[in-house]
């Protein structure tokens, strides 16, 4: 059975049809080959409660969220506040990129927002700066991964309504997982800016760094909020994702006065188409889940390595090789969809913390949005500086190869991934 869905999805994938399609049609071509007598309304069942869940709720909120706040003024002032911090290092304009994606992260939980919030701004600047062209491609794509581990993120939400585990705790791991890959960035900035003979910037004022955050400070404020709620407890991530949304209308409508009602109405159909393809995706993958989990793939899988004697270093190796190869060709919430119902129950049975498996999938997915051909954020990036695809997908190569690196690390370092989640939680 496992063999018609790929065999399938493949097909579907090459030919050209739309993702939901990819994934619905080999679930409903399994349906009529092996559960016939599976009565249709069990099939529209399984699709809608599939997305019946309040915690998917957190993600049109955050996308509303990210989408106000790429379009007001919340993005530019978190920028300029992190230029002032450390623009003034050797290759401070690259570690701005780094730091200002980090930051808009942070309030927005999605990577291709990011790309499109700070892109524009900063893409000049580091040119000026003296970054070669490719390079700064690159960074700039590949700096926006880190919005997919910061928390809030969306994909920790989706990981964590499909394998029950708790969204607070990815939430936690995610931050020290998006240090560590930034600050490798960081030390490639830092290499770069050296070969280029960049040299450190004007160092600013103290009296120029508070007034940059003072601007910043309701902007600042939306991290402080969302995280400090949901670790202390007050409210759940979704909660705080609706809290997010009616945060950033009042800081971009009433203290900034960026857009009107009609900007107003314009940004929540973005995000409402936004939204829509992301629940189509999830209620396509949660049928095909249906038929892998009741075929016991994931039964069948863990035999498998359990007759091979293949440990937790080996599965963890195939898994990052099933997520690269599938980034390369599908978008990173269909890769989830599809590789996490037959792959978690495995890494459960080895002993494997769900928080730190989700760092290792999150990562993975990271590394899906920059990488050729289908990278998401690639085309992202062309659409908003206007620049060939094959030329950000050149800047992007080395970033692929660090990446993979830092995923290496996190892979076999559990350490790293749970070290805030046990301080915070015990």
């Amino acid at each position: 059975m496992i063999f018609l869905i790929l065999a399938l999805a493949v097909i579907l994938l090459a030919l050209g049809f739309e993702m939901f399609l990819v994934l619905g049609i080999p679930a409903l071509a399994v349906k009529e080959v092996f559960y016939g007598k599976l009565p249709d309304p069990a099939i529209v069942q399984k699709i809608f409660g599939g997305i019946d869940h309040t915690t998917l709720l957190a993600i049109p909120f955050f996308i509303f969220a990210a989408h106000l706040m790429s379009s007001g003024q919340i993005a530019r002032n978190l920028t300029h506040f992190v230029r002032t911090l450390v623009g003034h290092t050797r290759g401070g304009m690259g570690h701005t990129v780094i730091g200002g994606a980090m930051a808009f992260g942070a309030v927005s939980g999605s990577a291709p927002a990011t790309v499109a919030a700070i892109g524009g701004m900063v893409y000049p600047e580091m040119r000026k700066n003296g970054f070669s062209e490719k390079f700064s491609l690159g960074l700039l794509v590949s700096s926006a991964e880190t919005a997919l581990l910061i928390p809030p993120s969306i994909t920790f939400i989706i990981y964590g309504w499909m394998t029950g585990t708790s969204i607070s705790r990815l939430f936690a791991g995610g931050v020290a997982v998006g240090v560590v890959l930034g600050l490798a960035f960081a030390l490639m900035v830092m290499v770069e800016a050296r070969r280029c003979g960049i040299e450190a910037g004007v160092r600013t004022t103290w009296r120029e760094r508070l007034t940059a955050m003072r601007e910043a400070a309701w902007a600042l404020g939306m991290p402080a909020i969302i995280l400090g709620g949901i670790y202390t407890g007050f409210f759940t991530p979704t909660e705080a994702a609706a809290i997010s949304v009616v945060y950033a209308i009042f800081v971009e409508m009433v203290i900034y006065r960026n857009f009107g009602w009609a900007e107003l109405v314009k940004i929540t159909e973005e995000s409402a188409v936004s939204s829509c393809v992301i629940f189509i995706l999830l209620a396509m993958g949660g049928l095909i889940s249906f038929f892998v989990t009741l075929a016991q793939v994931p039964t069948a899988i863990a035999d498998f390595i359990t007759a091979v004697d293949a440990g937790p270093v080996a599965f963890l190796l195939v898994v990052n090789v099933c997520f690269l190869i599938a980034g390369m060709f599908i978008d990173p919430n269909s890769a989830l969809l599809i590789l996490i119902p037959p792959l978690f129950p495995v890494a459960t049975a080895l002993g494997i913390d769900p928080v730190h498996f989700g760092m290792i999938v999150t990562l993975n997915i990271s590394i899906g949005m920059i990488t050729p051909p289908f990278g998401l954020d690639i085309f992202v990036a062309s659409s908003t500086l206007g620049k060939p695809v094959m030329e950000i997908i050149s800047g992007v190569w080395p970033f692929v190869v660090v990446n993979i690196i830092v995923l290496m690390i996190i892979t076999y370092i559990p350490q790293i991934s749970l070290f805030i989640p046990h301080l915070i939680f015990g």
